[in-house]
């Protein structure tokens, strides 16, 4: 299917199988999330090899994206369920207790974090269970307490949210650590910061990859992180708008406004942004999903952004594969009416933008086929997505780990892997691999893009146009000629 904004599905025990991973690529998806919120590093490295077995049967390349779990902050352990009512009282303690009701209307809870109790003010809020149950801070002090405002039943280790706390806690904890780690060591391309605050947070996890050339990825799901977009953009290598918790962090009418704005601030970085969270939740245990989920789907793709996740959709769904397809199906058809325009609307960075725009519009004006853009860092292939070309990208790397992580760019297709030799050599060796996968259309046009010197990143310098006469030529090159 020719679409171009990219679908990243959540593996877990519904569909880690090898059988599975390959009915979800042929389905559509491009990316695939590791959560380590749940599971061990003998269980995700499994995965991993069953991802990287069904990308060899398929010749496909797949990116993968590690989530990294973060500081979530919980209440304790429960004597019993609380069914709370407006007007009742919970009090919480900085030591570890076992939360209990104490009078009629009137709880003890702890938390596992008991640092933050000391950040609370008066009159702020603090929302339990993924904020089903809001409670109103009316003293603080050696405890806090808080009166509740709506009705819920709240269990052991369920969430807590501050959404008017700036908590300033290290987002990044020694299981974050651990995992990076086992990250780094089997070479994930997408490693996903939850509950970042600011620039520092992603600063802190970068430290963390070493030498290691993975990309770090920003998850906004916190009031602050909003605040502080612009250091942190400027910091990460792309955005996760994270709709549960900042759902929660922010008042709920917001979030259409401030998904569009951090998609639209990504663009113009040039960054990829993906938009996630409960896209398609009905499909979970529904075969169909439902009119606004559909309506959802589409209008992250009209925003702009690079790609959708599926979370329990495909990671405990019923059927995995339908979701994709759905998935697939939408965006296929939203992208029938794309603003593809946006090369008209996006200021330049630098000199390489220009080119980059340029080629874009080239290929929109003529009516080409496809961008065949050859890059050795990547820069290239993502400036054009930026751009957003009515046709699509074809890229070609010198390096495989520059090559899988382009997956999750709107718009691009990696193709292979070549090595660095002469322009006509390359034209020809790229032109031959998209013959092969029959991506290459020999009486259409095609924009090549590459630069000079060969192999030396962010050089792209070279516009050409590859007619249906020259690509012939190209493909029956002798080798006496080639240069």
């Amino acid at each position: 299917m020719n679409k171009k904004t990219k679908i990243i599905a959540t593996l877990g025990p519904a569909s880690n199988s090898i059988e599975m991973i390959e009915g979800l690529i042929k389905a559509g998806a491009n990316v695939f999330r590791l959560n380590f919120s749940h599971g061990t590093h003998e269980y995700h490295s499994e995965t991993l090899k069953n991802i990287r077995i069904a990308m060899d049967s398929l010749n496909a390349t797949i990116s993968v994206l590690q989530d990294i779990s973060g500081p979530k902050v919980r209440i304790g352990d429960l004597k019993e369920e609380f069914e709370l009512f407006r007007g009742d009282e919970i009090t919480f303690v900085k030591e570890e207790i076992v939360g209990h009701k104490v009078a009629d209307k009137k709880y003890i809870v702890s938390t596992n974090y008991p640092e933050l109790l000391d950040k609370v003010k008066v009159d702020e809020y603090i929302y339990l269970y993924d904020g089903t149950i809001r409670a109103k801070v009316i003293e603080v002090g050696k405890e806090i307490k808080a009166l509740v405002e709506n009705q819920g039943i709240l269990s052991s280790k369920k969430g807590i949210n501050f959404p008017n706390t700036v908590i300033d806690i290290d987002v990044i904890t020694q299981k974050d650590k651990d995992d990076i780690a086992w990250g780094v060591k089997n070479k994930v391309d997408y490693f996903a910061i939850s509950f970042v605050q600011n620039a520092k947070d992603m600063q802190n996890a970068r430290k963390l990859l070493g030498n290691y050339k993975g990309k770090l990825i920003a998850k906004i799901e916190k009031f602050d992180a909003v605040e502080n977009i612009d250091e942190i953009i400027e910091a990460s290598d792309g955005l996760m708008v994270a709709r549960g918790d900042l759902g929660i962090e922010v008042p709920y009418y917001e979030v259409p406004t401030i998904q569009k704005r951090l998609i639209r601030k990504a663009n113009e970085a040039c960054i990829p942004v993906i938009t996630a969270t409960q896209m398609l939740l009905s499909m979970t245990h529904n075969e169909r999903a439902t009119r606004a989920e559909i309506s959802d789907v589409a209008n992250a793709v009209l925003d702009g952004t690079d790609a959708v996740m599926l979370s329990e959709e495909s990671a405990v769904g019923i059927d995995p594969v339908n979701t994709v397809k759905t998935m697939a199906n939408i965006i296929a058809k939203t992208e029938e009416i794309y603003p593809f325009d946006k090369h008209e609307k996006l200021s330049y960075h630098d000199q390489f933008d220009v080119i980059q725009a340029t080629a874009t519009k080239l290929a929109d004006d003529i009516g080409a086929k496809g961008i065949i853009a050859l890059t050795s860092s990547g820069l290239s292939g993502m400036k054009i997505s930026r751009y957003r070309p009515k046709t699509n990208i074809f890229v070609f790397t010198h390096k495989r780990r520059v090559l899988n992580p382009m997956c999750a760019l709107w718009g691009v297709v990696p193709v292979a892997k070549i090595k660095e030799a002469g322009a006509s050599r390359m034209i020809q060796v790229m032109l031959k691999h998209l013959e092969i996968r029959g991506y290459l259309d020999k009486e259409a046009t095609y924009i090549a893009t590459f630069g000079y010197p060969v192999g030396q990143p962010g050089s792209t310098n070279t516009i050409k146009i590859l007619t249906p006469s020259e690509m012939e030529y190209y493909l029956n090159l002798s080798e006496t000629k080639k240069k």
